[in-house]
């Protein structure tokens, strides 16, 4: 049997594969992304796609799931909220062929908006949930869940996190098995979801749960490693399986819940009652600790164990035995580094010159490489949402600072990636509503935060097939937005960009500005700066620190004087020069 050292996401991929899966679609998003980047390498047998928003990679796989085939839709656990909608309607019809729903959760927040558990999806959609501990069981699971989910008529969550994605562990494989199309029949009753039908599918999965938690007591995925002689039990799910078996050795027994709803209520009694002292180790919220004491327990859990974070051995050791782990601590200590963004990054010219009109705008932020823009000095903005809200935020928000005689206005921004993701939808009602914003769209060609995914704005897809590309321009115009309150700028212009934001707050209602410059991690885009940089002459340089207002890591200050401190990161953008009025700046290679 052939062994692989493989991550998480890895597995899972490998695990479709083997399940005979036929579909998958994605919207990128740290740390699921590279679960579909990983489907690639199988598409003479998986189509793989990246879809508009969760929400739509939901769908598409909820399609094909009726259809007959088995299929995979992937998120990270904020991308499930958009995707809750489709989501919790097919926990109501179920499915023909199986279907899998990835969930990467990402305790301590390390690259989200929030640190929610989505481990509370299963319950409240009624879908079955599976929590893998390691790569091997992620590939197992994976393969398992399309079974479950044929033999239950249900789609099954597969809920992972950040540790789970990236770590690596030994991955013994097998060989794909060819399930091909189950045939499709048309039921109505079934899959049409009106109210009538959806009373009577809502019926049908409450008895369908019951027959799920039998199978929950009694299943492969649920066990109790009983250590003879111990008094202390742990009950935990995940990662923090391997936490507890690490901290604690074989002083205690566990209770490893692989199956995480519906949750083995009489596995758990039976677990529970044998022990003096019961732990619950579980990352995030409460969710095995409510369980037991549903049923009549009392352990020790998060009166101990942080609620918030993520968790790792030294922390469940200090938090359950009061024991500090010395040698793991380093006495360097790390420099700071605040997130920047890459020197050359185009949305650096944009946030300089919003910084510039702060006396007379105020920005809204959403997700994306141009959430870095909030940081000082430049201060691009004030708050940001989530996906999309950069642009519908701006609606309300527009009117209250309207209501409080607050004259600034409101400017919105999303990223092209975003604006197929979910701000085309907030551009309607900002245009529709008349709202007086400027709705901005910083189009860099590529999904650049997440690794350079494709979207519909670029030219191929994810398996690298050529596509038509969809204009953002076109389809802004499409909305009735007339010429005389569109502008596309080169976000490198500064004079350019200054101009669009004055011809925006000369005018009252919407007003859109679309800055156009790929990002500059684009091969090609790197290829072609080659050699381009910039150099100060430090014998004009009369210090005045104006060139370092535009936050370049290329630059630094030191004896009196700018300086380019890496020409290798620079890529010759010119922004310091534009700013420099001693003219101590020229561009090398350009």
């Amino acid at each position: 049997m052939q062994k692989q050292i493989l991550t998480g996401n890895e597995a899972v991929a490998r695990g479709a594969y083997e399940a005979g899966c036929s579909l998958a679609a994605a919207y990128p998003g740290t740390p699921s992304t590279e679960i579909l980047e990983n489907m690639v390498q199988y598409k003479d047998k998986i189509y793989s796609q990246w879809a508009c928003n969760e929400k739509v990679a939901a769908e598409i796989a909820a399609g094909a799931s009726i259809g007959g085939l088995r299929t995979l839709c992937a998120m990270k656990h904020v991308g499930m909220n958009v995707a809750a909608d489709p989501i919790f309607t097919m926990g109501y019809a179920g499915v023909n062929g199986g279907m899998v729903i990835v969930t990467a959760d990402d305790p301590g927040c390390h690259s989200s908006q929030n640190e929610q558990d989505n481990r509370h999806y299963a319950p409240h959609s009624k879908i079955m949930m599976l929590e893998p501990s390691d790569s091997q069981e992620c590939r197992d699971f994976t393969i398992a869940a399309f079974e479950l989910s044929e033999r239950f008529d249900t789609p099954v969550l597969l809920r992972v996190t950040t540790r789970v994605c990236h770590s690596k562990s030994i991955v013994e494989l097998g060989e794909r098995r060819e399930i091909g199309a189950k045939k499709y029949e048309r039921k109505t009753d079934k899959y049409a979801m009106l109210p009538t039908t959806a009373r009577a599918r809502h019926k049908a999965r409450e008895e369908l749960l019951k027959k799920v938690l039998e199978y929950s007591n009694d299943c492969p995925f649920n066990r109790a490693e009983i250590i003879p002689g111990t008094t202390v039990g742990v009950v935990t799910s995940g990662i923090s399986f391997q936490y507890s078996r690490e901290v604690f050795g074989d002083s205690a027994s566990y209770l490893k819940l692989g199956l995480t709803y519906p949750l083995p209520d009489k596995l758990m009694a039976d677990f529970a009652r044998r022990f003096d002292t019961l732990y619950v180790v579980e990352e995030n919220d409460p969710y095995l600790e409510h369980e037991l004491q549903r049923i009549g327990f009392s352990p020790v859990g998060k009166e101990k164990i942080p609620i918030l974070g993520e968790l790792n051995t030294q922390i469940v050791r200090e938090a359950l035995l009061g024991q500090k782990n010395e040698e793991l601590h380093s006495s360097t200590a790390l420099p700071g580094r605040p997130p920047v963004m890459c020197p050359g990054c185009p949305h650096r010219g944009f946030f300089y010159t919003l910084s510039k009109n702060s006396a007379k705008i105020v920005g809204v932020g959403d997700i994306g490489c141009y959430g870095l823009g909030v940081s000082p000095p430049l201060n691009g903005f004030d708050f940001s949402i989530c996906m999309g809200a950069g642009l519908s935020a701006t609606i309300g928000f527009s009117k209250a600072l309207a209501a409080q005689g607050d004259k600034r206005k409101v400017l919105g921004m999303v990223g092209d990636s975003t604006f197929f993701h979910s701000g085309l939808t907030s551009l309607i009602d900002v245009v529709t509503s008349g709202a007086n914003v400027i709705a901005c769209v910083l189009d860099n060609s590529i999904t650049a935060m997440t690794g350079h995914q494709e979207n519909p704005g670029t030219s191929k897809n994810l398996m690298g097939d050529p596509t038509p590309s969809v204009d953002i321009l076109p389809v802004i115009r499409s909305l009735g937005v007339g010429e005389d309150r569109i502008r596309v700028v080169d976000p490198l212009d500064l004079a350019a960009v200054q101009s669009a934001m004055d011809a925006a707050l000369a005018v009252t209602g919407p007003f859109v500005i679309v800055t156009r410059r790929p990002c500059v991690l684009i091969r090609s885009v790197a290829q072609a700066n080659a050699g381009k940089y910039c150099k100060i002459d430090p014998s004009k340089c009369v210090g005045c620190k104006m060139c370092t207002k535009i936050a370049c890591p290329a630059m630094a200050f030191s004896e009196g004087k700018s300086m380019i401190a890496d020409p290798a990161s620079c890529t010759g953008c010119g922004l310091c020069a534009q700013l420099c009025k001693f003219d101590a700046i020229e561009r090398v290679g350009a």
